[in-house]
C-alpha cells in the first residue's frame, strides 16, 4: 500500500521557520508532479507549492520569497522549507502525489494525512 507521510510540523513564533517533510512509502515505481496545500479553519484547501519531477517549482503569491519546495526523487521525498513565518500562514497542510506509479502503467493520486503549523505573533 502506497501513502505520504508529512512530518515537521509544530507550533513557532512569527518570523521563525519550518521544515516539513512528506515521504512516500510502498511500492513505488515513480512519482510525477507533487504538491504542498493548506487549509486554515474556516478556510478553502489552496494550494502552496508545486514542483515537477524534474525539479520546476511554482508558488502561490503569498509565500513566493518565503517557501521553498524542494524533493529527493531517490528517497521519494518532497520538502517545503518555510522561513519568515506569519500567523497568516497557520494552517493544515497536506502533501499531494498527482500520480504515484506503483507499475510503469498503473498509478494512484494520494493525499497526506496532513501536519498542523501554528505561528503565534
Amino acid at each position: 500500500q502506497v501513502q505520504l507521510v508529512e512530518s515537521g510540523g509544530g507550533l513557532v513564533q512569527a518570523g521563525g521557520s519550518l521544515r516539513l517533510s512528506c515521504a512516500a512509502s510502498g511500492s513505488i515505481f515513480s512519482i510525477n508532479a507533487m504538491d504542498w496545500y493548506r487549509q486554515a479553519p474556516g478556510k478553502q484547501r489552496e494550494l502552496v507549492a508545486t514542483i515537477t519531477s524534474g525539479g520546476s517549482t511554482n508558488y502561490a503569491d503569498s509565500v513566493k520569497g518565503r517557501f521553498t519546495i524542494s524533493r529527493d526523487n531517490a528517497k521519494n521525498t518532497v520538502y517545503l522549507q518555510m522561513n519568515s513565518l506569519k500567523p497568516e500562514d497557520t494552517a493544515v497542510y497536506y502533501c499531494h502525489a498527482h500520480k504515484v506509479y506503483f507499475t510503469p502503467l498503473a498509478y494512484l493520486e494520494i493525499w497526506g494525512q496532513g501536519t498542523l503549523v501554528t505561528v503565534s505573533s
